[in-house]
């Protein structure tokens, strides 16, 4: 089969591999679509951004490179492995790509999502969705509704991301909220938040084909370079700042024009990677007894919430979602690094 092979740094190659067989447990997909993740830009080139180590295996996948990538994506179940039970061959899937150990810290408090060994599908292991088939074991699995496709199906794994992202903000229905950065993440953060009731929400991003891609989903913009963020978080607010507010940029002033609008004991919400360290003061947290926290992928939980808010026609992927073949991934990947366009998906078949 033909897959997007991940060799080192910049090295991303369309290849022949072994079509795969799925073992106990599992099941062999006919994959459709694969994200172009931010993730997948920071392996492709800054590894050690995301702090990835491709020098040893992986403690519980034991891949090392090549592998092929692809970590949120959707496909067809077209063969079952020895004791699978619940999944039928012709589902359509969203896959949970998360391996775990089930021992550490975060694993005995339930945070899967935070382990300290953590590995993905398609990321830090083998078999990821930019191929044609994968397998995968069942328990990841999450069927898609007759009213899902399976183009939106490959966006549930970015889009639970952002629905986790939220979650953690703890912010009520009627509450406000400033998002920075109008990318796929952005985007998610923005239809979670009307998905629960948030309607007062400012989005801040200096790029123009972003903004008004965003602004073309209904979202309120605001031009963080040439226009006054603060006047527009009071004019949100009333002038009270807002409940919490999501860095989805990765950027340094990201965080610090998000704790500027912050009001008191508000909270800022950290789901980017960033590249860089920043300069900060932490007296602007005591002050207003504000907060920041961190946000990392999802659980389970958040799947099947942004699948059920899919079902129900939330989210609209018109004019920030397109999609390219296989062989067409790396330019697409330079496109996204160079900031064109929103999400991009990777047509497996």
């Amino acid at each position: 089969m033909k897959a997007a092979v991940f060799h080192a740094q910049e090295d991303l190659r369309i290849e022949e591999v072994t079509d795969p067989s799925p073992g106990p447990g599992q099941v062999k997909l006919r994959n459709a679509f694969a994200g172009i993740c931010g993730s997948d830009l920071h392996v492709y080139y800054t590894p050690e951004a995301a702090g990835l180590d491709f020098e040893h295996p992986h403690p519980l996948t034991g891949s090392t490179l090549p592998q092929i990538l692809g970590h949120e994506f959707s496909g067809t179940v077209v063969e079952l492995g020895e004791g699978v039970d619940g999944i039928s061959v012709g589902d359509r899937v969203a896959v949970w790509p998360i391996y775990y150990c089930g021992d550490c810290a975060a694993c005995r408090r339930g945070m899967y999502n935070a382990c300290q060994k953590i590995g993905f599908h398609g990321l830090s292991s083998d078999g990821g969705g930019m191929a044609e088939f994968t397998t995968v074991d069942a328990s990841k699995l999450h069927v898609l509704p007759e009213n899902v496709d399976l183009r939106l199906g490959a966006l549930v794994e970015p889009m639970a991301v952002a629905w986790h992202a939220v979650s953690r903000s703890g912010v009520e229905p009627g509450g406000t909220a400033l998002i920075a950065g109008a990318g796929p993440i952005g985007i998610g953060v923005w239809f979670a938040l009307k998905a629960r009731g948030i309607e007062k929400v400012l989005v801040s991003e200096p790029s123009a084909d972003r903004r008004a891609i965003i602004a073309a989903l209904g979202a309120t913009v605001v031009d963080p370079v040439t226009e006054d963020l603060g006047a527009a978080v009071t004019a949100l607010t009333d002038g009270e700042g807002v409940d919490v507010a999501f860095d989805a940029a990765g950027a340094g002033p990201a965080i610090t024009s998000s704790l500027a609008s912050l009001v008191p004991g508000g909270r800022v919400i950290v789901v980017a990677i960033h590249e860089r360290t920043m300069d900060f003061l932490p007296t602007q947290l005591v002050m207003a007894e504000t907060e920041i926290a961190g946000a990392l992928a999802y659980l389970p939980e958040d799947f099947d919430a942004v699948i059920a808010a899919m079902a129900e026609g939330v989210y609209d992927t018109t004019g920030w979602v397109k999609d390219v073949p296989l062989d067409g991934v790396v330019d697409a990947i330079h496109a996204l690094r160079g900031g064109a366009g929103a999400k991009i998906l990777v047509r497996s078949n």
